[in-house]
């Protein structure tokens, strides 16, 4: 029984075994030919040819198919007839658009067991799923289910449960506008908030520090603002790897003059030159030197950074008054400042630059860039919101913008970098799991039903109550949710804890393989794939990153008969469970998805006409007050807030952790085993070390070692890392995500927000 159970928990994770590594030099350019050469290979390798072509000339055009990876926005304006889209978008599509199949065959003939000893990037590139599958109780082989007994299984579990706060629905981002109304529609009206999505643990920090400090969580710039900014400062990001078409848009900031600041604990080739391939002179030239000045901070020493900087450009105001910062804008739209003021001035500038790591010229140069200038925009990733001090990391940048009044003006104000390619929009159209009471109440004077009114389970939270088997079925709208969420093993146990698991999914993923006593899987249609309904062909919307709704339509044939699209699987689970109880009607709304989206008009503020603006070429713009310096505070104002220095101190045997991903990777989906611009090929289990710290703790490069987490008194291991010298900060290290999850605590995440903190890990390493 024991090693029974010990099985189950080593097959949560992926695999231990090596898989041949190689170090290379990393890479100080990027994209170029290597990039145009690796899209080309993976778009041959796993697509049709002739549907590859087809797909590629529609990606990201208007009223084309909007890209399943990043939500990084299309230019408003003209778009490269070339390629509006990037080497990982690509890759992206040569996963969904595979011409690899799935079958009953297949799963006759694999165990479970058997699969969960595979790799996830041996998984995910078997191929497209083509009918729905269960896993009965006690059995060890999915099998084919018909979509109206898959339905009934899942209702007949939801209507047993004593409470529908016993269910929990999570969301990824790759779901449309119009299939997360629906789903939020019918789990509100089952009767739950229990909304979790994967902006809990990547933006959630974002959404919460903008919301208190400028009264929106969203960003305020537009793509154009970049290219009209005069310091652009990337905090804590990896545009080259997972936004490589915001470097065309850097490219263009310093085209036109301004500068680029990066801070970051690693440097990385997409930040230092780039080589854009929509410009054939540029791609075959020396390219785009795009950092002006690099800061190497140590992992969340960002804070300490952020205040040395602002502490000298206060002193630079004492000297040159009202030359420094902008006192008008404080004035008149600013609340807060004399205190956060009297805070700052506390704290000793040589202890600062001894907490963030980087040298006081450096930190003096970046003030030079910043201190005459008031077109400054801040983009930020992860780097930024997954530590326990996330929210407070997010609130010290709105300091920084707020002195120089660079928010609400054109080229100036925030930009947090959304991940998945719908995760804004998701949480726009009511996946939230505190949803405001202006949108229930919108809910119930449209719909005639009354929604619930407690908050639901954040990820953090769902995990939790799975564990303690207050949630007993578990559905996940897309995603991977056992790769993408902390602590792995915790999170297998609390999902094999529930009574039934459901996943909607174009591809087979590890979440298949970790499962309750009975488990579903769902094919759903593709971004790319044709979605005929009773109407006929559908289109449906998105929001990126800088709030632009836009259209996306896809234009393959499905790979199979057998498919639904999310909508219409909503709708039939809705059916299945509500009956006709239920005030909606289902059948309507996915028969022409123009119904979904006129509900969506009647109950959200901002889509007014939306059926027609949607159509539009380029989509509309959603209201933004951030933008236009107004600002949703209970008072009307931006609030300046006091954070303070996390402390991030070691012992001499400790390291601080932070999970990262490779170059052939887009969240949980891995595209291959390369990390090209890192110089790390084929092979995932490697930790990235300052050469100093190797040699002091007596490793050498390629050595094998084994990393423990020991947070409130419970240890985690994570076994068999290669390790590789790494230009990082000492007593930094970096690891791979999800190998590297197993180390990261439920119980370690971001206050407010409840962000797992995966950049910021106390770590030791053993042999």
């Amino acid at each position: 029984m024991e090693n029974k159970e010990k099985d189950k928990r080593t097959s949560a994770q992926p695999p231990e075994e090596f898989t041949g590594i190689k170090i290379k030099k990393a890479k100080k350019t990027s994209v170029g030919m290597p990039a145009v050469w690796s899209s080309l290979g993976h778009a041959n390798k796993y697509m049709k040819t002739g549907q590859a072509m087809k797909t590629m000339f529609k990606l990201n055009q208007k009223g084309g198919i909007d890209c399943p990876g990043c939500a990084w926005p299309d230019p408003d304006d003209d778009r490269s007839k070339l390629g509006e889209y990037c080497e990982n978008g690509v890759k992206a599509i040569a996963e969904e658009a595979t011409k690899r199949r799935i079958t009953a065959a297949f799963f006759q003939q694999h165990s479970v067991a058997e699969m969960a000893k595979w790799s996830d990037f041996e998984i995910g590139k078997k191929g497209r799923l083509t009918q729905p599958m269960v896993l009965k109780k006690g059995a060890t082989h999915y099998e084919p289910i018909s979509w109206p007994d898959a339905f009934q299984l899942i209702a007949k579990d939801l209507k047993g449960l004593t409470s529908p706060d016993e269910a929990v629905f999570y969301t990824s981002g790759r779901t449309s506008n119009e299939a997360a109304y629906l789903y939020q529609l019918f789990v509100r009206e089952y009767g739950t908030n229990n909304l979790p999505d994967c902006s809990n643990m990547c933006h959630e920090s974002s959404g919460k520090g903008l919301s208190k400090t400028v009264g929106i969580g969203k960003g305020s710039v537009t793509l154009t603002d970049l290219y009209e900014a005069e310091v652009i400062m990337v905090i804590g990001q990896n545009p080259g790897t997972n936004h490589p078409r915001m470097l065309s848009a850097l490219e263009r900031c310093k085209e036109n003059g301004g500068k680029i600041i990066t801070i970051n604990p690693l440097p990385e080739a997409g930040l230092m030159k780039f080589k854009n391939p929509q410009r054939l002179g540029k791609m075959l030239g020396s390219g785009t030197h795009l950092t002006d000045l690099f800061l190497q901070v140590k992992l969340n020493g960002d804070i300490a950074l952020l205040k040395a900087i602002m502490s000298l450009l206060f002193y630079e105001e004492k000297k040159y008054p009202e030359q420094i910062f902008d006192l008008d804008f404080i004035v008149e739209k600013t609340e807060g400042y004399e205190a956060f003021i009297q805070d700052l001035i506390k704290y000793d500038f040589n202890d600062l630059v001894e907490q963030c790591g980087v040298p006081r010229a450096q930190i003096k140069e970046a003030v030079e860039m910043l201190r005459r200038s008031q077109k400054i925009i801040v983009c930020w990733a992860m780097g930024l919101t997954q530590h326990e001090n996330g929210v407070a990391n997010i609130q010290e940048v709105v300091n920084l913008l707020l002195l120089k009044g660079s928010i609400g003006k054109p080229g100036a104000g925030t930009c947090p970098v959304r991940g998945h390619s719908n995760v804004q929009g998701d949480r726009t159209v009511g996946i939230w799991e505190a949803p405001p009471q202006a949108f229930l109440d919108s809910l119930e004077k449209h719909f005639g039903f009354k929604p619930p009114q407690e908050h639901g389970y954040a990820v953090v939270d769902a995990i939790n109550a799975m564990h303690e088997e207050k949630a007993k079925v578990f559905f996940a709208m897309g995603g991977n949710f056992i790769s993408a969420t902390p602590d792995t093993e915790y999170t297998a146990e609390a999902l094999r804890k529930c009574k039934l698991t459901v996943h909607v999914s174009t591809k087979l993923n590890r979440s298949h393989l970790i499962h309750g006593e009975q488990a579903l899987i769902l094919p759903c249609l593709a971004r790319t794939d044709q979605d005929m309904q009773a109407a006929g062909k559908q289109l449906v919307s998105v929001e990126n990153s800088m709030g632009v709704v836009h259209s996306s339509q896809g234009i393959l044939p499905p790979c199979s008969k057998d498919l639904m699209s999310e909508p219409a699987i909503v709708a039939h689970l809705a059916k299945a469970t509500l009956g006709s109880q239920s005030k909606v009607d289902w059948e309507k709304m996915i028969a022409n998805y123009d119904e979904i989206r006129n509900a969506i008009e009647k109950t959200i503020p901002g889509f007014d006409d939306y059926n027609q603006r949607i159509r539009e070429p380029g989509g509309f713009y959603l209201p933004n007050g951030a933008r236009k310096g107004e600002f949703n505070t209970a008072s009307g104002k931006a609030q300046f807030t006091i954070n303070a220095v996390p402390d991030n101190s070691l012992k001499e045997d400790e390291y601080i952790m932070m999970t990262i991903r490779s170059h052939d990777q887009y969240n949980t989906t891995i595209y291959g085993l390369d990390d090209r611009y890192r110089g790390i090929y084929n092979e995932r289990r490697v930790v990235l070390m300052n050469e100093e710290d190797i040699k002091k703790k007596g490793l050498k490069k390629g050595q094998v070692v084994h990393l423990t987490s020991q947070y409130k008194g419970k240890k985690r291991t994570a076994n068999h890392f290669i390790v590789v010298p790494y230009d990082i900060p000492k007593q930094c290290i970096a690891t791979y995500f999800p190998e590297a999850n197993v180390l990261v605590p439920i119980d370690s995440f971001a206050k407010y927000s409840k962000t797992p903190a995966s950049k910021s890990i106390i770590v030791k390493i053993i042999l």
